[in-house]
């Protein structure tokens, strides 16, 4: 067991917020240590390689605004980036900034414990198989959003004879499936990024389905040189536009405010028409209501079902494929080609529902009495979101509290940042913040600012700890529910309450409302950090 490694800040996971997090860190002056479990940098990049993998925010969004240079000299091959691309980006970040002497690779933290009487906390690490400690004064979990894969416990997956893969746990080397039977369960965002790849491989696949996802075309091509051009000339004028959007992206497309139900159905079919040919995201900004009112949702969910059945041939497919939740509910997914590659003769959808997966067998599944031969299943099946990875780490705050005990009814935060009962631990686009209903790296470079800023306030101001009081807990969570609740978001079963984990407590865990959340987050830092006991 190596010895007591002192450090000021411990840093956990070397995505980009992680990075970001340790770059600040040393900006301060303070020794930082990052702990990552695999063996490069790039979090989530680093871990999803499935076919098909890339980006739902354009490639000009989806980068770091802290560094000019960095801005002007990256170019993105792509309007959205594919998964390999990203992760060069992650290395050459790192490179760039020679971050990797402060990451230690292939290291899981397995457990954190507050010491009251040193106001430290005592992180148990394991080193491919060595465990060491080390006791840094403040910690900061940057793990992620989407980190922990969720895997389904199927009855006889010991006897299936081929090969189980996980979206989110992909082979390195890379998988092929020429030739071979495919089963793909699940049709969220990694299903329908990676059905049309693996399609043009397999002999055969076999598509099952719970849910049907809403989904609108990305429109990818190649980066449009002038736009790049354009963007760059003016990046940090479209940058803070972008902070002004709900989701801290979009603004180049702008945005309708207007109610849909104050158009005629013409009206309202042309401007769903433009925003469809856009591609992305842009979709949902067609009118100001779509999301806190039912009628108004009801003409976009209604003009994507129409466009499903323009496009899949067979109309009991195209039936299967339409989705009936509200447009929104659950995250909007991009495509390439999704529902066209239903219309290829070797590609079948079956309904769960009706057909419920009884087990796997040995050479494939059951589902609905009927066996389904295949050579290799893919796991579509998503994420423990937001709390997965958090709850894995066996976290100890005062007086022996656990996070898992903690959390039992949920999670509770105060701005997502913090948790009483846990000092001098932040969480970077913890629950309780707007993290995955933004653009991810711009949540990720708000939230690092401000536990840098707050981290030399504390030692400017020569304090040993922070903590959140409970009161400014209680009334952040009244919060994020209260604004969940004007909106027609928690109205379906979606990963943002959890709903696909079974017995996780379900609870609206992102907040809604990207500028609102950074004016609140300003205020506290210029109140003396109002709601936060400084001692």
């Amino acid at each position: 067991m190596a010895g007591q490694q002192n450090v000021d800040v411990a840093i956990v996971g070397a995505g980009f917020a992680g990075m970001y997090m340790l770059h600040k860190t040393r900006q301060l002056g303070l020794k930082a240590q990052v702990f990552e479990a695999g063996s490069g940098v790039g979090g989530t990049w680093y871990w999803n390689r499935y076919p098909g993998a890339r980006c739902d925010v354009e490639s000009l969004e989806y980068s770091y605004s802290f560094d000019e240079e960095l801005q002007q000299e990256w170019s993105w091959s792509e309007r959205y980036s594919a998964q390999p691309e990203i992760l060069t980006y992650a290395n050459h970040v790192a490179d760039r900034f020679q971050l990797r002497d402060d990451i230690q690779f292939d290291t899981r933290v397995e457990a954190a414990a507050w010491d009251e009487a040193t106001s430290r906390w005592q992180v148990t690490v394991n080193n491919a198989g060595t465990i060491e400690r080390c006791s840094p004064r403040f910690l900061v979990m940057a793990t992620g959003c989407l980190s922990s894969p969720n895997t389904p416990r199927f009855e006889g997956a010991e006897d299936f004879s081929g090969e189980i893969y996980h979206t989110g746990e992909w082979p390195h080397e890379g998988v092929d499936f020429t030739g071979k039977k495919v089963a793909v369960i699940g049709t969220g965002s990694s299903a329908v990024q990676s059905i049309p790849v693996i399609a043009d491989q397999a002999s055969h696949m076999t598509v099952f389905q719970r849910t049907a996802n809403y989904s609108i075309p990305a429109h990818n091509s190649a980066m449009d040189t002038e736009l790049e051009a354009r963007t760059k000339a003016t990046y940090a004028e479209f940058r803070d536009l972008n902070r002004q959007e709900n989701g801290a992206l979009g603004s180049r497309f702008g945005r309708n405010d207007e109610s849909a139900l104050a158009y005629t159905e013409e009206e309202r079919r042309a401007q769903f028409e433009k925003r469809w040919t856009l591609g992305g995201f842009a979709f949902m900004r067609s009118f100001g209501d779509l999301l806190i009112n039912d009628e108004a949702n009801e003409t976009a969910r209604s003009f994507v079902q129409d466009k499903i059945a323009e496009v899949v041939n067979d109309p009991a497919t195209a039936a299967l494929l339409a989705p009936k939740q509200v447009i929104g509910c659950k995250r909007l997914c991009l495509d390439t080609n999704y529902f066209e590659t239903f219309n290829l003769d070797h590609v079948d959808l079956v309904d769960v529902n009706a057909n419920p997966i009884e087990r796997f067998t040995e050479n494939g599944l059951l589902a609905g009495s009927t066996e389904f031969d295949v050579d290799a299943i893919v796991l579509a099946t998503g994420f423990d979101a937001m709390t997965g990875t958090l709850l894995k780490i066996d976290i100890e705050g005062v007086d022996g509290l656990k996070l898992q005990e903690k959390w039992e009814a949920g999670p509770r935060t105060y701005l997502g940042l913090s948790v009483p009962e846990f000092p001098n631990m932040f969480m970077i686009t913890g629950p309780g913040s707007p993290s995955v209903l933004t653009n991810m790296i711009m949540a990720i470079e708000q939230h690092v600012d401000w536990i840098t800023e707050c981290l030399g306030y504390i030692s400017q101001n020569g304090h040993t700890s922070i903590r959140t009081t409970t009161d400014a807990e209680e009334a952040w969570v009244d919060h994020v529910n209260a604004v969940a609740d004007q909106t027609l978001m928690p109205t379906c079963n979606s990963w943002y309450l959890g709903a696909n984990i079974p017995g996780k407590q379900r609870v609206f865990m992102p907040l809604i409302g990207f500028p609102p959340y950074v004016e609140k987050c300003n205020e506290v830092a210029a109140n003396d950090y109002e709601g936060f006991v400084l001692a």
